[in-house]
């Protein structure tokens, strides 16, 4: 290699060191690790391009926020792939609630405040929960105001919930082990069987922040990590809160269906 050919591989490789080291100082851009993945970036830091909302959202800072109500933030782009890992950083004020939907129904991977809000009394309620079907492992949540790294890995009937590096949810929902917690979202309005629904945001009226969201399809050879973990236990007094909040989501349901009814006749 002549002098000159030396000079510009020099470039290059400095060239690609420092495009890098700049993708690990931004949550909103791919590594090199993430691409040769096969992730996609769903929000870029810049813009709200391929995101459709009530204009209660917006960008500022490279991070995704809202402000007033109205409704979820939702990616129209592309739907979700049936097998699948999703990246994204979130992070709450004081109180806060929000959630990410990944697909159809009621498939929410829960964001909290576990210490200020009331859903934080429920372990299948708490932050990183697939909410109101499977508690947790722990809470691995970060204090409030930081940044917490969220991921939901799904292949066939595996759900995995991941927070801050750690694996808190491994849920086959085909287990007949688990026919409560699967009861207890099909009557909340989810099928687990259910597929292609677009990623959502949810805006429930609280402060909330999220960015670095990236999205990859996973292959037949794509393997899960299937350590075993347990979800947090509930008491008696949890469990008591539980069925009365489904009892009361039940209800409201017959009420609607039956004022439905009476319009229709």
């Amino acid at each position: 290699m002549n002098t000159r050919s030396c000079q510009l591989w020099l470039l290059f490789s400095f060239c690609l060191l420092f495009a890098n080291l700049a993708a690990a100082d931004d949550p909103n851009a791919l590594s090199e690790d993430e691409r040769v993945a096969g992730f996609q970036l769903l929000f870029d830091g810049k813009s709200l391009d391929g995101w459709t909302h009530g204009g209660n959202w917006r960008v500022e800072g490279g991070v995704l926020s809202r402000s007033g109500r109205g409704g979820s933030l939702i990616y129209e782009a592309s739907k979700i792939p049936d097998n699948f890992e999703l990246r994204f950083e979130w992070k709450v004020a004081e109180g806060s609630n929000s959630g990410v939907y990944y697909r159809p129904g009621q498939y929410e991977y829960q964001i909290l405040d576990n210490a200020k809000h009331a859903d934080g009394k429920n372990p299948r309620t708490s932050a990183a929960s697939l909410y109101f079907c499977m508690a947790p492992s722990h809470d691995a949540t970060n204090p409030i105001g930081e940044w917490n790294s969220g991921k939901v890995i799904c292949k066939g009937t595996v759900v995995q919930h991941w927070l801050n590096g750690k694996k808190v949810i491994d849920f086959d929902y085909a287990d007949e082990k688990w026919a409560f917690n699967v009861d207890m979202i099909n009557k909340r309005g989810a099928d687990l069987a259910d597929r292609g629904a677009n990623l959502s945001l949810q805006d429930h009226g609280d402060p909330v922040w999220y960015r670095g969201i990236k999205l990859r399809q996973l292959g037949d050879d794509d393997q899960l990590d299937r350590t075993p973990i347990s979800p947090q236990p509930l008491t008696k007094e949890q469990l008591k809160a539980e069925a009365e909040k489904l009892e009361g989501i039940l209800e409201r349901r017959r009420n609607a269906a039956s004022k439905k009814k009476a319009a229709d006749e």
